[in-house]
């Protein structure tokens, strides 16, 4: 008779019983940070699986544009499909010199900060594009211990209320609504960590990979102002 006395107590505090004991508000606050939890990991390998892309697209455009190949066959290669990170910025430079000449390009310095622009366009596409929905993450790691934080209150006032209620403080009575909110607590704590470090890593990841493709665009565009200096000057 002890022992299913004390294996009661110990069912009805298990994980499942508590959330379907829990008020509805607490109930709200666990599967929206459950919620948010799937879409953090959600995020996280999407921007893996993206990251890894994105750096073997940079290492072959790197191998194919330092490989001696003209830029006017690479330019009609890439500009004939979808590209992205160098390919993308190169595309942008290399059109906007194409337009350029063919309209008569007469002024060097107009040309050249004409392709810088275009090419910093280019590079902050990407980069909205590399860094999209990390913002979320951001936001989860900040907000996530403070909701759950919330069920911990809401769960505790309702210990308060069974005290009341029964007028006693038996723990039989307390340990329900405290087993609620530290739920809470932990799920909110099981959201925020990992987001808070996907965050920190994937910020870093995407920093490398913004300061490959700067470096790209600095390179591209010096060669660009040599070539300009040999087309343009001499007419002017």
């Amino acid at each position: 008779m002890e022992n299913l006395a004390l294996a009661e107590p110990s069912a009805q505090l298990s994980i499942w019983a508590l959330f379907w004991q829990a008020g509805w508000v607490v109930k709200l606050v666990m599967l929206g940070l459950l919620g948010a939890s799937i879409w953090t990991w959600a995020i996280v390998i999407d921007k893996v699986i993206s990251y890894g892309r994105m750096r073997l697209s940079l290492n072959r455009f790197e191998q194919v544009f330092w490989s001696g190949q003209s830029l006017e066959e690479l330019y009609r290669t890439l500009s004939e499909r979808k590209t992205t990170g160098m390919g993308a910025i190169f595309v942008a430079a290399m059109r906007e010199w194409k337009k350029s000449f063919e309209k008569g390009a007469k002024s060097p310095l107009a040309l050249q900060s004409r392709i810088d622009k275009a090419m910093d366009l280019a590079l902050t596409r990407e980069m909205e594009r590399l860094e999209g929905r990390l913002g979320f993450l951001a936001t989860i790691g900040s907000a996530a211990p403070f909701i759950g934080l919330f069920g911990t209150v809401v769960g505790i006032m309702t210990s308060f209320q069974a005290i009341a209620g029964s007028k006693s403080t038996n723990l039989a009575v307390v340990a329900p609504g405290i087993a609620e909110a530290l739920l809470a607590t932990a799920i909110g704590l099981l959201a925020a960590i990992p987001a808070v470090i996907a965050y920190n890593k994937l910020s870093s990841d995407a920093g490398k990979l913004a300061m490959r493709m700067e470096g790209f665009a600095d390179e591209f565009s010096a060669i660009l102002s040599r070539q300009i200096d040999e087309k343009v000057a001499p007419k002017a």
